[in-house]
């Protein structure tokens, strides 16, 4: 099970945009283990697993893969015939070209390659229904639409080359949202992001176009059963110091106790270097283990640990200390979380 946990923003989102659409998602929300209480509260986490369950259980209800929201329905399977198409290519530049040929004759948003000297915009036509909901409800669907294609594409494309893809840039075309909501964001695609662009785009270095396709039909089916869990849980193959450090604190129940010294001695640098590459990443050591205990604690609770002994193995001094730390964290209780 992976230790990641994911904002509930983006459920919140696509829960509200069924409801309006007149969609009872509620039996779905319950079955993945998700309340409402905790999708309208801005700092609560989910874990991968609960996100992937209810995703795949909307996507049998609606038959769409787009949840009903796109400019036309995206019938379920629509996701694996286009990399079907693909996977056989023989490097990442030459899929990418396959997929963008394949989504102008499908229901998706269209993709286009544009190449410059030193590197490759991939730029995606975002369009939805607007016969279903209010003013309001268009400009959340198209954000939900648009965060979810370049998130995919940026991930699926790691994952067919098994290394990260690095990106030059990021263009989104919706103004920037609440700053507790975009500073997510950064993290996600691992550059600062740009909001209010003419349209949604990923750059980055042509030289990873040469990158050669290392999965098969074998590996791609096993992503697509488990689909969206991978997309929501894998960090793009990151070999960032902020990934790298992050690793090490998952690694065991030393995660709250590794001191800097034993952190920078795992990755063969020194402690300032360490501390350099944090900020210059936006982030701090003390930052990162918040972040590690608290997606543990989330995914503990999840699974039944009692407060107890999660808070003695999480390192916590007694459990009123694990109770103030979670409370601060995710602004919950951990009971609410169980």
């Amino acid at each position: 099970m992976s230790l990641a946990t994911v904002p509930s923003d983006f459920l919140r989102r696509a829960f509200h945009l069924a409801e309006a659409a007149g969609a009872d998602l509620s039996t779905i929300l319950e079955a993945s283990g998700i309340d409402v209480a905790t999708l309208d509260n801005p700092r609560a986490r989910l874990t991968p697993e609960q996100v992937t369950a209810f995703t795949q259980a909307a996507w049998q209800l609606t038959d769409d893969e787009l949840f009903g929201i796109g400019a036309a329905p995206v019938p379920r399977g629509t996701f694996r015939l286009i990399c079907l198409t693909l996977i056989h290519r023989p490097d990442l530049g030459s899929a990418l070209e396959r997929m963008a040929d394949v989504t102008r004759a499908l229901s998706v948003p269209p993709l286009t390659l544009i190449h410059g000297p030193d590197s490759t915009r991939l730029e995606v036509r975002v369009d939805v229904r607007d016969d279903e909901y209010a003013p309001e409800f268009v400009d959340e669907a198209f954000r939900l639409v648009t965060d979810f294609e370049l998130i995919l594409l940026h991930r699926f494309a790691a994952w067919l080359v098994g290394r990260r893809v690095k990106l030059r840039s990021v263009l989104i075309p919706y103004p920037e949202p609440e700053p507790r909501f975009a500073k997510h964001y950064d993290s996600i695609f691992g550059v600062p992001v740009t909001f209010g662009a003419q349209v949604a785009s990923l750059e980055f270095d042509n030289a990873i176009l040469r990158a050669p396709i290392i999965q098969d039909e074998r590996t791609l089916a096993e992503y697509l059963r488990e689909s969206p869990n991978l997309l929501l849980s894998e960090r793009d193959y990151d070999s960032t110091a902020t990934a790298q450090v992050r690793r090490v604190l998952e690694m065991g129940v030393r995660g709250r106790t590794s001191t800097a010294d034993e952190i920078a001695e795992m990755l063969s640098i020194s402690v300032p270097h360490l501390r350099r590459l944090l900020r210059q990443e936006g982030t701090s050591l003390n930052h990162l283990r918040e972040e590690v205990l608290r997606d543990a604690a989330i995914a503990a609770l999840r699974r039944g640990e009692p407060v107890d002994e999660l808070s003695a193995r999480l390192g916590f001094s007694e459990p009123s200390a694990f109770r103030r730390a979670f409370k601060r964290w995710t602004g919950a209780t951990p009971g609410a979380y169980r």
